[in-house]
């Protein structure tokens, strides 16, 4: 008894020990802040969970809405995800016993020839019955670990999912955005180019009165026809700028076929100018180790590194040998009646031992296999920090570079457009020609529109921002608790 308890604990022992690396993330050569910027405190982080909602636009926010809700990507990372949980329920079934239950029922008949001889009895063929009902318990007791680890690759696996479904969801979200603002962009310079032609139009018949009154000459008539013209062609390509960015737009949001192809003009409601979506001023502030716990895509690249190493510790236990346990509890009997009574109770107990002797060098490939592997899953996750990193440089340089030109083309257009006053009153008056009016206003569209981009790319860089910096502020629980207490 004292030997089988030894035995037994010695067992218990070797199945707590598995093979293979453990996991330790990679060590980062990460600054200490970022560059200067103006950046909110701890506190007031919480208004900017919902990021998007800052720019104070009940039309983008409908639009998120309906993108979350309805695009394919997220549906498609969604399943993936589902995959992803039922794995890991695999994983963790796989280490727990197996209790089968089967029942036979055979008749078989005995030649006469393999009958036992006696004296003066001639052998006869015999026709038996069998039935038997029994439960079989089943149960690998895990001694190096194998079924540990792959249920570590699956918790990782189902953590790479969760992350992997939050960066397309931040993608997404910081896609229709940027693609509202840039609509917006091209619904205001068509506005602009409409108002032009307007105001084009008016001088031209102006110039035409004065041309047939004999106060102008032809080619002042011309200057003006030609750059009525030369605005009104532009009017198509605004218009199918305009169109195509609604079809993006319907695209991100999850419209249906049906939907895009009899796509006139989105219901975007209310025109809403550039200049009349809110502007944050001040940013969240971060630092810059918290990204590598705020960026899903990161977070996603370690937990894929954390499967591979998990793999490999697989790989190991798979060249060792398995130890199998195995229990069976059941009745048999010649009849039917008889089952299930005490004379036709049977049971056994029984253990085995298996492993691979001589492979020819699978198991060593498959080891080298699952660190090559891993190893590529390091260069992974430190090329999607070194990029992350990068992308935050990027967007913050850009943040403060649009703002400053905004305000610099703001002045601009206020400059110009003083200007192209003067030269009409001057042009009115006699002292210039009529191609100098045409110069400054051509100057004032060119510096409207460039205005109108400005604003676009001052919104977007705000949202490029919040994309780089990992999205909303919100800290949710780790889906890895929600994945340990996945059911068997």
């Amino acid at each position: 008894m004292r030997k089988a308890i030894t035995a037994l604990a010695a067992v218990l022992i070797l199945a707590g020990c598995a093979v293979g690396p453990d996991y330790q993330a990679p060590e980062m050569d990460l600054p200490e802040a970022w560059p200067e910027s103006s950046l909110l405190a701890d506190g007031e982080r919480a208004a900017w969970v919902d990021w998007w909602k800052r720019f104070d636009d009940p039309t983008l926010n409908q639009l998120v809405e309906r993108a979350v809700a309805n695009n394919l990507d997220i549906r498609l990372q969604a399943a993936r995800l589902e995959e992803a949980r039922a794995r890991l329920g695999m994983a963790s079934a796989e280490q727990l016993p197996t209790v089968d239950l089967q029942a036979e029922a055979a008749r078989e008949r005995g030649p006469a020839t393999l009958q036992p001889a006696f004296p003066g009895v001639e052998p006869r063929a015999r026709t038996d019955n069998l039935f038997s009902v029994s439960g079989v318990l089943g149960y690998e007791i895990d001694l190096f670990g194998r079924l540990a680890r792959e249920r570590e690759a699956a918790e990782a696996f189902l953590l790479e999912n969760v992350f992997s479904q939050d960066a397309v969801r931040l993608n997404l979200i910081a896609d229709v955005v940027t693609t509202y603002f840039d609509l917006r962009a091209a619904q205001q310079q068509l506005a602009i180019t409409e108002n032009t032609l307007v105001s084009r139009e008016e001088t031209y018949a102006l110039e035409r009165v004065r041309y047939e009154a004999g106060e102008t000459d032809e080619l002042t008539l011309r200057q003006a026809e030609a750059e009525l013209q030369s605005t009104r062609a532009e009017i198509p390509l605004r218009q199918e700028q305009v169109s195509t960015l609604e079809g993006v737009l319907g695209v991100l949001v999850g419209m249906s076929p049906a939907e895009l192809m009899t796509l006139d003009e989105m219901d975007l409601g209310e025109y809403t100018p550039l200049e009349a979506i809110h502007l944050p001023e001040d940013l969240p502030a971060t630092l810059p180790s918290e990204l590598l716990e705020r960026r899903p895509d990161v977070r996603a690249a370690e937990a894929e590194l954390m499967a591979a190493t998990a793999a490999i510790g697989v790989a190991q236990a798979e060249r060792l040998p398995r130890l199998n346990l195995t229990a069976l509890l059941g009745t048999a009997a010649t009849d039917t009646s008889d089952l299930f009574t005490g004379a036709a109770e049977t049971w056994g107990l029984g253990s085995s031992v298996a492993g691979p002797l001589f492979d020819f060098g699978r198991g060593r490939a498959g080891v080298e296999a699952a660190e090559a592997m891993a190893a590529q899953s390091r260069a992974r996750y430190q090329a999607t920090v070194i990029s992350a990193f990068n992308e935050v440089r990027d967007a913050l340089s850009l943040y403060r570079t649009s703002s400053q030109r905004a305000q610099a083309i703001r002045a601009q257009v206020a400059a110009v457009e003083r200007t192209s006053q003067l030269a009409e009153l001057r042009y009115q008056e006699g002292f210039i020609g009529f191609i100098e009016v045409l110069d400054a206003q051509r100057s004032l569209l060119a510096a409207e529109l460039a205005l109108a981009e400005a604003v676009r790319d001052q919104l977007n860089a705000t949202a490029t921002l919040f994309k780089a910096l990992g999205g909303g502020w919100a800290q949710p629980d780790p889906p890895a608790d929600d994945a340990r207490d996945e059911p068997g």
